[in-house]
């Protein structure tokens, strides 16, 4: 046997229901600013890479296993293009810098390669140091170590490879590699020269 409701419960039962299924509906048209997230650009919808907070993990996984004196200098080369090590470009130099800022915060000593004049700087690259000039470069300097590295860019993502190259011996004391997608700032850095 079914129970009739009292026709004033009715149709406060009824009002209710209006207004919780009114409130739901406006609770998914507006936004909550501390809840609302932005990922990606509007354009593409791929998300941004925040480039410095990887590159600084990047710096932390080099140091992790290797024993550097916080007292004697250290070096950081621009970054270069696997293909053409005498290459680099704006995304190559930001990352030195990033990476020897990350260093500097780390408590390590860096010497600022830009401001010496025995280091050649190519024009338009930046301080750009191979193999064959680690040592040169890192006695005139007193460096008890050099990072050097070296990016490829695939068609969406850019392979960074970072060494930390003993002077004497030319010996790498530690490795780390990693990868940046390609959006649309990583082609902008990367297009600049």
């Amino acid at each position: 046997m079914m129970r009739r409701l009292h026709p004033g419960r009715l149709r406060f039962a009824c009002c209710l229901g209006v207004v919780v299924v009114s409130a739901l509906a406006l609770q998914g048209c507006t936004t909550n600013p501390v809840h609302s997230y932005y990922y990606g650009d509007r354009a593409g919808g791929m998300s941004r890479t925040d480039l410095i907070e990887v590159n600084e993990r990047a710096t932390d996984a080099l140091l992790v296993n290797v024993a550097l004196d916080a007292g004697q200098p250290l070096l950081v080369a621009t970054l270069v293009n696997v293909d053409r090590l005498n290459e680099s470009s704006r995304l190559g130099r930001i990352f030195s810098e990033q990476i020897a800022g990350r260093m500097v915060q780390r408590g390590l000593r860096v010497t600022e390669v830009k401001l010496r004049d025995n280091l050649v700087l190519h024009r338009e690259q930046g301080e750009l140091l191979l193999s064959r000039e680690v040592r040169e470069v890192s006695q005139a300097q007193n460096a008890q170590a050099v990072v050097v590295g070296t990016y490829a860019v695939s068609a969406s993502v850019v392979y960074i490879s970072l060494k930390l190259v003993n002077p004497v011996g030319n010996h790498v004391m530690a490795a780390h590699n990693y990868a940046v997608p390609v959006d649309e700032n990583v082609r902008t850095l990367l297009a600049g020269r």
